[in-house]
């Protein structure tokens, strides 16, 4: 029976078993010092000894691993499995942000700069990042200074101003043809929003035209004022060209803009139909033109406005002070009605309008005769004479049938009444109704 020999420093160590802790003077493969007994007797089943004091291939003073064994961990620190990734810079993250919106960019361009020089001192990542927000910057950067030497970024100022104060609702986005309420129960003297409603119903207000404001800076209210004064009462009759639908109960107004509204790009006086009465309304659409008429009333109501619009002229002295200024207006007065009755004839009428028509060309060919008489009269009791039996014709008995067969309004405009005349061809109230928008 053969005993194993110890084992000795020549022999290889087991691979799997921990390293011994090393001590604070390691010990070699060196012989101890001498036993104080003296040597012992050969052993005679001990290995031979070596024939070398030194085994060249012992282990040294420094423990050793084992081939592919990893080396022994620093004290008081273990091994790493794995590699750990290194952060992302958070100001690249920034100044891709910035980049892509295009927000502030300078701000970003100097946020990639600062994440390009952070990343290189720390060796984190994210320099694909900040070299994009630093570029898309630079991009945004370049294109606002061009914006600002060419003038381009007053106008997309001045374009988001405009779209902003035109949103729905607002009193700046209406248009010919719209019909609204107000907030409240009557019109005020500042309107902002505005609810549209259809104009088959019950409304506040109806749009019939509105009118451009020239020039760059506020002009100011009266002089806003005075346009609308003077044009929104001469527009309506290109809207509602039926004057006779214009009751007593309807009145002009206009809203206009103030300062305040002007430097948001609010740069048009609105002309709106409204109720005499503030806190009353409006039923059904007024406009009465191209859009809404047909072929025979329009040719009605073309000529009837033409001859309208003639008799508005007349002279504001009366014959007794002014005998030849009222004559010579009733001359061009009789020429435009002859005229008109010459157009009105030549039309090709519908069947259920065509002897009513042929009634009121009779009619107007006698009074454009009697108006040319008034022209040669030779005193005022003559002139007097002529000129109430031409203005007899005018909104006469041949003018209501030809309405009804035509489908127009049938109720004359109240002349009488202080809210309209003659000279206007409207029943409708004509004060001053400016509101401020």
């Amino acid at each position: 029976m053969s005993i194993p020999p110890p084992p000795g420093p020549h022999q290889p160590q087991d691979p799997y078993q921990p390293p011994p802790q090393p001590g604070p003077y390691p010990q070699g493969p060196y012989p101890q010092g001498s036993d104080p007994q003296g040597p012992s007797p050969r052993d005679p089943f001990a290995p031979p000894q070596q024939p070398y004091a030194h085994d060249p291939y012992a282990q040294g003073p420094y423990p050793q691993a084992p081939y592919g064994a990893a080396p022994y961990p620093v004290w008081g620190q273990g091994y790493n499995p794995y590699g750990r990734s290194s952060v992302i810079n958070g100001v690249a993250i920034a100044a891709l942000v910035l980049g892509i919106l295009c927000f502030l960019p300078g701000v970003g361009l100097v946020l990639g700069i600062v994440a390009l020089a952070q990343i290189r001192r720390r060796g984190e990542r994210g320099r694909g990042m900040a070299i994009a927000g630093a570029v898309l910057s630079s991009v945004g950067l370049a294109l606002w200074i061009l914006m600002l030497a060419t003038g381009g970024a007053s106008d997309f100022w001045q374009g988001f101003k405009e779209g902003a104060s035109a949103g729905p609702g607002s009193s700046f986005s209406l248009a010919e043809g719209d019909c609204f309420d107000v907030p409240g129960d009557t019109f005020g003297t500042d309107v902002y929003d505005v609810d549209e409603v259809p104009c088959s119903g019950e409304h506040d207000a109806e749009v019939f035209a509105t009118i451009p404001l020239p020039g760059s800076d506020y002009p100011g209210e009266d002089k806003v004022v005075d346009v609308a004064d003077d044009k929104c009462f001469t527009l309506q009759r290109a809207y509602a060209m039926d004057s006779w639908a214009l009751t007593e109960e309807v009145d002009v107004y206009y809203l206009t803009p103030t300062s305040e509204s002007w430097s948001w790009g609010d740069r048009e006086i609105t002309c709106v139909f409204g109720n005499v009465d503030e806190t009353g309304t409006l039923t059904g659409s007024l406009r009465a033109d191209e859009t809404t008429l047909d072929a025979d009333q329009l040719a009605f109501l073309k000529a009837m406005d033409t001859v309208d619009e003639t008799l508005s002229e007349e002279p504001e002295d009366l014959p007794e002070e002014d005998l030849a200024a009222n004559r010579t207006w009733a001359g061009d007065t009789g020429d435009v009605t002859a005229a008109q009755a010459a157009v009105l004839g030549g039309h090709t009428w519908s069947a259920t309008a065509r002897a009513p028509m042929a009634a009121l060309v009779k009619d107007m060919q006698r009074a454009g005769k009697e108006w040319a008489a008034a022209e040669k009269a030779s005193d005022v009791d003559a002139f007097y004479r002529h000129y109430e039996s031409a203005y007899g014709v005018v909104d006469g008995d041949t003018t209501v049938t030809a309405r009804k067969a035509l489908g127009l309004a049938t109720t004359p405009p109240d002349y009488d009444d202080d809210s309209g005349d003659p000279a206007d061809g409207t029943g409708g109230g004509g004060g001053d109704s400016g509101l401020d928008v």
